[in-house]
């Protein structure tokens, strides 16, 4: 992790710098940072909330109390809810560590089409994707193959050891799905399957 800039040391308290660099959506937030890989079952586990929809606002702003801090603050206007509670609309705040996730709103854009694996928040209120751009996949359209999802990370092994978790569920599965599961290595995957593919996992883990 680097190093801790002078001006938020010199005014945090020491307890609460700790908490903090100790905090998952500290420690992660930062651009090009190093997280251990998690493929789909780990991070659908470890999610809070798992949302499509659009960016409806990014706006980078000082934490609310902890003034030395930047924040970008995301607005999503949900289409669909894959895991927590239903709403029309999911905010969030993520840190920001690196002055170059400060000019382009952490890398946030107005309409893009997200589904999100979110952290549950903080004691800070703070939260990021899970694994940040493992648990972030932008949407987009092909004509060939209707809308597609990608992650920070191009997918790679994101299916990587799911199969034995859908072990019970893969009698019902569509051949196209177990094919996708035992064979994807990289690369887009059709959002309908890996949404699919989210919600049979939960319903595997409540059995």
């Amino acid at each position: 992790m680097r190093a801790v800039r002078p001006t938020v040391r010199a005014i945090l308290p020491a307890p609460l710098l700790l908490a903090l660099l100790c905090s998952p959506h500290i420690a992660q937030a930062q651009r090009g940072a190093i997280t251990a890989h998690r493929n789909l079952a780990e991070i659908t586990e470890a999610a809070a909330n798992i949302i499509e929809g659009a960016v409806v606002s990014a706006r980078v702003e000082p934490h609310p109390t902890l003034n030395n801090l930047q924040t970008v603050v995301v607005t999503v206007r949900v289409a669909r809810t894959l895991k927590g509670p239903a709403s029309r609309s999911f905010e969030f705040r993520q840190l920001i560590w690196d002055i170059r996730d400060r000019a382009d709103n952490g890398g946030y854009r107005r309409g893009e089409h997200l589904l999100l694996f979110m952290n549950r928040p903080s004691a800070y209120g703070l939260s990021s994707p899970i694994g940040l751009e493992q648990g972030r996949f932008r949407i987009m359209g092909d004509r060939g193959r209707g809308f597609m999802a990608i992650n920070g990370q191009a997918n790679a092994a994101l299916l990587k050891g799911v199969a034995p978790r859908l072990e019970a569920a893969q009698a019902q599965m569509p051949t196209q799905l177990k094919r996708l599961v035992q064979t994807h290595q990289h690369g887009p995957i059709r959002l309908d399957d890996l949404s699919q593919l989210v919600l049979l996992l939960q319903f595997e883990r409540s059995k």
